[in-house]
């Protein structure tokens, strides 16, 4: 199935918008700008979201503004008024067990307790969505004694940041191979693309 929806999970607001919890909305963002396409308030939606044309589909792109753990609002209202199947939606979010610089693409799975993928799940009625999982990595790992909600409203450190650059931007070149319905052969170049550099 080819995706038709690529959904950015973040925060809405200037205070949230360099935060670790955002990198969803940054590959959107990414994406947008890379294809001409702007996102526009939809007010029924309670999102930005903007329609393009990528690997000759259409496709939605979607960035909740209803704050993280509401973010199933936005998703379900579109994915319903469109008629897109959960398995032709990408929900792009931060994870926090992988390191900086990451990237993996799975499909359905637990939330693992991100509360932006629980609220989707509850509104789609079905795990069974992808999702691009951006590394952020843990504050245990990086010997913080931080807690998790904390750290991921915090920005990352300049050299994770440009890390987590990278991983955006390998994963924004298997977007379109997902909107042609060829999932093994996206996460066979984003998983693999570190060992090949």
């Amino acid at each position: 199935m080819p995706i038709r929806l690529i959904v950015g999970l973040g925060n809405p607001g200037p205070e949230y918008e360099q935060t670790r919890h955002n990198a969803g909305f940054w590959l959107v963002d990414n994406l947008a700008a890379r294809l001409g396409c702007s996102l526009s308030r939809e007010t029924k939606l309670n999102a930005l979201a903007g329609k393009t044309r990528l690997a000759g589909i259409e496709v939605w792109l979607l960035e909740p503004l209803t704050f993280m753990n509401r973010s199933g609002q936005s998703v379900g209202a579109l994915a319903r008024f469109y008629k897109i199947a959960a398995d032709e939606i990408l929900v792009v979010h931060d994870e926090l067990d992988l390191a900086p610089g990451a990237a993996r693409l799975k499909k359905g799975g637990s939330s693992g307790g991100h509360n932006g993928l629980k609220d989707i799940t509850a509104a789609l009625g079905t795990q069974d969505y992808w999702r691009l999982r951006l590394g952020i990595g843990h504050p245990r790992t990086a010997n913080l004694q931080q807690a998790v909600a904390d750290y991921v409203l915090h920005r990352p450190r300049k050299e994770e940041q440009s890390l987590i650059d990278e991983a955006l931007e390998k994963s924004l070149d298997v977007i379109p191979l997902l909107c042609e319905g060829k999932p093994e052969a996206a996460m066979m170049q984003l998983h693999t693309a570190k060992a090949a550099s």
